[in-house]
């Protein structure tokens, strides 16, 4: 055990929704002394950064409630039950952008809020884009508008807090670096 490492005392079960639920645990720090936390569980999810054969980005504008406001994203989904992030990564690409892609390298996999939550993204790039003709359709309650921007398009849409999460902004920032390498 790290010296670091909470011991959970007890835990109870809060919320259990769709997509989170939430737990309250009782645990006993380093110190000995007891607190509470408050713990988001998440069953995971991917992101894709989708670059077609132009060098485009092809991302999403899609509002989100939690914010009040429409904003543009890689595309991005729930990892289902048993469903593996690559397989999921398709899916996602597939629902939101109506593209397939011929390659699905994987670049790294984090933690979105580690303090209050266990989510973790997958994230994927996604290259030899084709558009299918009869794409698989979006979540009944999901609505997304696609587009397609140039890297600096992308920088600039982060400026003006058109691009406003952490995994777009991270993989507008990864994009950057890997150009910046290349040159």
């Amino acid at each position: 055990m790290s010296q670091l490492e909470e011991k959970t005392l007890h835990s109870e079960k809060i919320f259990s929704g769709r997509v989170i639920s939430l737990q309250v645990d009782e645990v006993k720090l380093p110190n000995g002394r007891t607190s509470t936390r408050e713990i988001v569980k998440h069953p995971g999810a991917v992101a894709v950064i989708p670059i077609t054969s132009d060098g485009k980005i092809v991302m999403v504008e899609q509002y989100r409630k939690a914010l009040e406001k429409t904003i543009v994203e890689i595309p991005a989904g729930k990892l289902e039950k048993g469903e593996e992030p690559a397989s999921c990564a398709r899916r996602e690409l597939e629902e939101e952008t109506g593209y397939e892609c011929k390659h699905l390298e994987w670049l790294i996999s984090f933690y979105t809020s580690p303090g209050f939550a266990d989510e973790m993204v997958h994230l994927y790039i996604a290259t030899g884009l084709q558009k299918k003709e009869h794409a698989a359709s979006l979540d009944e309650d999901e609505f997304v508008h696609v587009i397609e921007l140039e890297l600096d398009e992308a920088e600039q849409c982060i400026h003006d807090q058109r691009i406003f999460d952490a995994k777009t902004a991270y993989a507008v920032q990864y994009l950057q670096l890997k150009a910046s390498v290349q040159k």
